[in-house]
């Protein structure tokens, strides 16, 4: 069983930034996807961003241009700096870890970590 442990949300002014952060307690050298998901309030949770085990990310339109998504396969995590933060970035956001397998792709996910930007 892998565990992910987020770290790095809170509270920050409109304009301004956080990085988050999220360990996997296995190594993240092998085929994977990891992905920063969020989830506001009465909301679907959506994809934020993505990164492969090339290094190849993908991102969300509402996000393009202010935040950016790395990883670190010597430390097993998954970052995401986001800046010029507004208040509809506001939610719940949780790492998700996408394993493949020879018997398929297991899913991993977080607890979630809150960030609130305020006005």
């Amino acid at each position: 069983q892998v565990q992910l442990v987020e770290s790095g949300g809170g509270l920050v002014q409109a304009g301004g930034s956080l990085r988050l952060s999220c360990a996997a307690s296995t190594t993240t050298s092998n085929r994977n996807v990891m992905a920063w998901y969020r989830q506001a309030p009465g909301k679907q949770r959506t994809l934020v961003a993505s990164v492969d085990s090339d290094g190849n990310p993908t991102y969300a339109d509402s996000v393009k241009g202010r935040f950016t998504i790395s990883r670190d396969n010597t430390k097993n995590t998954v970052y995401l700096q986001m800046n010029s933060l507004k208040p509809e970035d506001t939610a719940i956001y949780t790492c998700n870890f996408d394993l493949s397998t020879i018997w398929g792709t297991q899913t991993y996910w977080g607890q979630g970590t809150q960030v609130t930007v305020s006005s």
